[in-house]
């Protein structure tokens, strides 16, 4: 949508390309802060993945953008910060360990989530041969039949990231939603359906985080581990996994919970999470879709 905007302003406005490019990339980034409540995150996500490299002019026009956005949507809908996430101790230097532990795992999520998207979008390609109706009438059933048994599965997932931040839940019924909720995502994206990737990789980082946090502290209960801490950690690690962007994933982690305590443990998890599927060959998944788009099997 912001970049729908900013398409149109320039059209409007009669701009060359240089300044279309830039509002194009400004309106993008623009649109997430709005929607993330994230507004460094929005503009950082302009230079490390639509830009990739520094330009002052594409910087001010990010940054422009992106606090506008940001200071009238507060004026309409507050101050506070998309989470909340009760006071994070500094974590103790025992626990980086485990931190790395959850990158490696984060880092293989990673590359199987985005192989279940590539998956499902050559899925959904395949299925382009049945009627409309019988497409629609399936999905519909799915959807619906997931719903009414377990309504709290469905939708963006904001509940859910929260819950994992509230650390609420048991292991015995977290991986079920981690793997129903991966499944979902990569199926929802292929279908076309809003909600994008984003909304989605935050949630499952955090419940793997949270996950992970659960049996570190059961395995190590000398160690003082907070399990909604590496929930935290999870939402910028399997965000730097699956799209290689690290400084946005951890910006956008901080600024959606309004919590700095745990920068050195997303760092460290958002390194590793970022090597493991780089060493399996896995490509960022916003270069793979790109590469499916120019061959003409991008999603509906």
């Amino acid at each position: 949508m912001g970049t729908s905007i900013a398409n149109v302003v320039g059209t409007l406005a009669r701009r060359t390309w240089p300044d279309a490019r830039a509002l194009l990339a400004a309106g993008a980034g623009a649109g997430l802060a709005a929607a993330f409540n994230a507004p460094t995150a929005g503009a950082v996500f302009v230079l490390e993945e639509l830009v990739r490299k520094f330009e002052p002019r594409m910087a001010i026009a990010a940054v422009a953008a992106s606090s506008g956005t940001i200071f009238v949507s507060r004026m309409v809908l507050g101050d506070a910060p998309d989470f909340h996430v009760s006071a994070l101790p500094y974590p103790a230097a025992a626990t980086m360990p485990l931190h790395l532990a959850l990158g490696i795992a984060a880092g293989l999520l990673a590359a199987a989530y985005n192989w279940m998207i590539l998956a499902a979008i050559a899925g959904v390609a395949y299925f382009k041969r049945c009627p409309v109706e019988l497409r629609a009438g399936l999905i519909g059933a799915a959807v619906g039949a997931l719903a009414w048994f377990a309504p709290e599965l469905v939708g963006g997932g904001d509940a859910l990231t929260q819950s994992a931040l509230d650390s609420t839940g048991t292991l015995a019924v977290l991986p079920l939603i981690l793997i129903l909720r991966a499944s979902l995502g990569a199926v929802s994206y292929a279908a076309g359906t809003p909600g994008g990737l984003f909304a989605p990789l935050l949630v499952l980082g955090a419940q793997l985080g949270l996950c992970f946090g659960m049996l570190g502290r059961m395995a190590f209960p000398e160690i003082d581990i907070a399990p909604e801490g590496f929930a935290v950690v999870g939402m910028a690690a399997f965000f730097a996994g699956v799209v290689r962007a690290p400084v946005t994933g951890i910006t956008l982690a901080v600024e959606m919970t309004a919590n700095v305590t745990m920068l050195l443990p997303m760092l460290a998890a958002c390194f590793v999470a970022m090597l493991v599927p780089t060493l399996l060959g896995n490509a960022p998944i916003y270069d793979s879709l790109r590469e499916q788009g120019m061959q003409g099997h991008g999603p509906p």
